[in-house]
C-alpha cells in the first residue's frame, strides 16, 4: 500500500513539472518585452512631379453622396493621365512645399497631419489619408495595371462594343457579358490573357475581382480566373 501511494505521488509531481514546463514555454512564445513600434505612415511625405497638381478645396461639402462626407472638404489631383477627386475629413490638414529651384534633387512634397494625433479616429484616419493620396498621385501618373489569367479549356476573352464590354467564355451555356467602368481600358494581348488599366486603384482592382467571381480559381485542377502572379496550392484528389 505504501509502494502503490509513494508511485502515485511521483506521478502526480512529474505530471506537474510538465504541466509547469509546458505553461512556461506558451508564456515565452506568446509574451514578449519587444515594445510594439506603430509604422506611422501618416508622417511621410510624398513626393511628386511638377506635372500633378493638387487643389483642396476647404468649401464644406453640403450635398454629400453618402452621410459620412457631410461638411467635408475636397481635394482634387490632376495629372498627365487624368483626374482623381478625394474626399477629406475636415480634421486633415494638407501642405504643399516647391521643389527647391536651386537643388537639382529636390522635389514638390505634401505632408499630411491632422488636428489632435491623440485622438484614434484622427489618428486612423491620418495614415488612410496619406496612402488614398499617394494613390491617387501615382494613378494620374504612372497608373494602374492588373492582369488576368484564364486558365480553362476553352477560357477566352473578347472585346465588344467599340472595346467598352468584355465577353468571356467560361465554360457556361452562354458568354458573360461585363461592361467596362468608366476610366478603365482593357486590352487582350492573348485569347486568355486581359489587361486591365486605369486611374483609379479601388475601380481596377474591384472589376479584376467581379471578373474573377465567374470562376474563382479551384485547387484540384487549378483551373480558374487569376488574378496578377496569384497561384493557388494544388490538391489532391479522392483515391479509390
Amino acid at each position: 500500500m505504501t509502494i502503490a501511494t509513494s508511485s502515485l505521488r511521483h506521478r502526480s509531481i512529474q505530471l506537474t513539472s510538465s504541466i509547469r514546463s509546458t505553461l512556461q514555454r506558451q508564456q515565452q512564445k506568446a509574451f514578449h518585452a519587444a515594445a510594439p513600434i506603430s509604422s506611422h505612415i501618416g508622417r511621410k511625405p510624398i513626393s511628386f512631379s511638377n506635372d500633378i497638381k493638387i487643389n483642396h478645396d476647404l468649401t464644406p461639402i453640403t450635398t454629400p453622396r453618402i452621410p459620412s462626407e457631410l461638411y467635408n472638404t475636397t481635394l482634387t489631383v490632376t495629372g498627365p493621365l487624368g483626374e482623381q477627386t478625394l474626399v477629406i475629413k475636415p480634421f486633415v490638414k494638407i501642405t504643399t512645399q516647391s521643389a527647391n529651384p536651386q537643388d537639382p534633387t529636390s522635389q514638390n512634397s505634401i505632408q499630411v497631419s491632422v488636428e489632435d494625433p491623440e485622438v484614434k479616429h484622427q489618428r486612423a484616419m491620418w495614415g488612410t489619408t496619406r496612402n488614398l493620396l499617394n494613390n491617387a498621385i501615382t494613378g494620374v501618373s504612372e497608373g494602374y495595371r492588373v492582369m488576368l489569367r484564364l486558365n480553362g479549356v476553352g477560357y477566352r476573352g473578347v472585346l465588344e462594343n467599340k472595346n467598352r464590354s468584355l465577353s468571356l467564355k467560361l465554360g457556361y451555356s452562354h458568354p458573360v457579358v461585363m461592361d467596362l467602368p468608366e476610366g478603365v481600358t482593357c486590352t487582350v494581348p492573348q485569347p486568355n490573357r486581359l489587361i486591365l488599366q486605369g486611374t483609379d486603384l479601388q475601380v481596377v482592382t474591384e472589376f479584376a475581382a467581379k471578373i474573377q467571381r465567374w470562376r474563382k480559381p479551384e485547387p484540384y485542377n487549378q483551373k480558374g480566373i487569376f488574378i496578377n502572379d496569384e497561384t493557388i496550392k494544388k490538391k489532391e484528389g479522392k483515391k479509390k
